[in-house]
């Protein structure tokens, strides 16, 4: 990664790599520059050793300036949000056993006395030292699962599967654009692809500190962005919001979305709302970049999440990893085109087998190669004698119209073992028997909901994703 870096900004010193919205701009020079001078100032060499980055919204300026410097000092970074609760950032810390805490200087409450914010560690004695050309099968990030099903993992990447596939100088990604506009958080694995691109995409990278609809929009129309990644949450608020009605959106190409599956009738909505925009769906996994599928929004294929691609392999399996026949469900494998990633804790590496990698869903491919995802494999609803896909039915509750956003999640029920429960932030008052009505012409009856939750918005974590459990507490309630 420093190789990357310390490369372009020979060749193209002043190109702005990342814009903060309202906080500044860094150019490839001065990634580099700032960063060698911090991996000077950190104790090194590294050798290997873990340090911890707690870097806010507000910050990615410094988190990509430290983030490189725990690479150049030969280091492993492991990039965490100061959104995370003391307890979460305390067992991470301890997880990768971090031998010291670079963070931002914000009223995070660090569970260390190891932790020292980057301007005071600038304004030190040039302690440490530049390593000469890491090795590139040598570790260069952990990056924590979101942690939806369980305790959060750690995933480690080496350097060779950051910079794959390589990237050509002439042929960089989104050359139809002057700035990509995100607003992913700092700890995400969609986060850290939006920072590689600020090291080898074309355009300069763009981010929104906090994301609201009418800020992002504005951001779009601002620098007129050529390209815009958001996750399907940020998808749902923008059309809900109806930006479209107030911003200028047409200078957008390419939308993506990434971090999970796109609802059908949101993806309808966003090609609507961005007049020009191809809408795309990316499916990956923190386990399994850069291996990916890519879905370009296609009416006769709304349910599917495309094809692998950039090199990537995609079967259906069972438990074992061997194929199933084309329709039938098994379990989703990914497969990167080399250098795959592992589990920090090497005692976690049930989702590994052969360098692929179990997605936790389940899914199929038809005739042609596309994949349709049926569900999570921890999600589905098993009911009586049925199994409910959970995707299917939050997919017809964003028909409806008066529901803004859905998730769908079992809860106990004496007779059936589960039952359906929906959860939904609506714009107009609804009951159950309304939405078990407007339902019952797109559904079977054993995927109604026989419970439902109305709330001013869902539960979700820092990567966007909803987080099913709490439904379920508050379900119980």
């Amino acid at each position: 990664m420093p190789d990357l870096l310390k490369s372009r900004a020979a060749t193209d010193p002043d190109h702005t790599a990342l814009i903060v919205a309202g906080q500044g701009s860094l150019t490839l020079a001065e990634w580099d520059e700032r960063s060698t001078a911090a991996a000077r100032a950190l104790p090194g060499p590294l050798k290997g050793d873990r340090v911890a980055l707690v870097f806010g919204a507000r910050e990615w300026l410094d988190y990509a300036v430290s983030w490189m410097a725990v690479l150049k000092a030969g280091g492993v970074a492991v990039p965490l949000s100061d959104r995370l609760a003391a307890p979460e950032l305390a067992y991470m810390i301890e997880d990768c056993g971090a031998t010291a805490v670079v963070h931002g200087g914000g009223d995070t409450a660090l569970p260390t006395e190891r932790a020292v914010p980057l301007t005071e560690l600038l304004s030190g004695p040039a302690a440490g030292e530049v390593t000469a050309g890491p090795d590139p099968l040598s570790l260069a990030q952990i990056l924590y699962t979101s942690g939806t099903t369980g305790r959060p993992k750690g995933v480690a990447a080496t350097h060779a599967n950051l910079t794959s596939p390589p990237v050509h100088p002439k042929r960089r990604p989104f050359a139809h654009s002057r700035h990509l506009v995100h607003a992913f958080p700092i700890g995400t694995n969609a986060g850290q692809v939006m920072l590689l691109h600020a090291l080898t995409a074309a355009p300069a990278v763009v981010t929104l500190p906090l994301f609201t609809p009418a800020r992002f929009a504005a951001l779009i129309e601002e620098y007129a962005a050529g390209t815009v990644f958001v996750v399907p949450a940020m998808a749902a608020e923008l059309l809900n919001a109806r930006v479209q009605d107030r911003h200028d959106l047409s200078s957008v190409l390419l939308l993506g979305s990434a971090a999970a599956a796109l609802p059908p009738p949101v993806a309808a909505g966003l090609t609507a709302a961005f007049p020009n925009a191809t809408v795309a769906n990316y499916y990956t996994s923190t386990e399994a970049a850069p291996a990916q599928t890519i879905m370009i929004y296609d009416p006769d294929r709304p349910g599917s999440l495309g094809r692998a691609a950039g090199g990537s392999r995609l079967k259906i399996a069972n438990a074992n990893g061997t194929p199933v026949a084309p329709g039938e469900t098994g379990e989703v494998w990914l497969r990167a085109a080399a250098h795959p990633r592992a589990y920090y804790d090497t005692d976690q590496d049930s989702a590994f087998q052969d360098g692929w990698v179990r997605m936790g869903d389940l899914g199929r491919l038809d005739d042609e190669g596309y994949l349709y995802l049926v569900d999570r494999e921890s999600d589905v609803i098993k009911s009586g004698a049925f199994k409910v896909s959970t995707i299917q039915v939050e997919s017809a509750l964003h028909e409806h119209p008066a529901v803004a956003d859905a998730s769908v999640f079992g809860v106990p029920h004496p007779v059936m073992g589960m039952a359906v429960a929906a959860a939904v932030v609506a714009g107009a008052p609804l009951t159950l028997s309304d939405v078990r009505a407007f339902l019952s012409a797109r559904l079977a009856g054993h995927e109604l909901p026989t419970v439902l939750l109305t709330l001013d918005a869902l539960p979700r974590n820092a990567a966007g994703k909803v987080i099913k459990r709490e439904l379920r507490r508050m379900a119980e309630e």
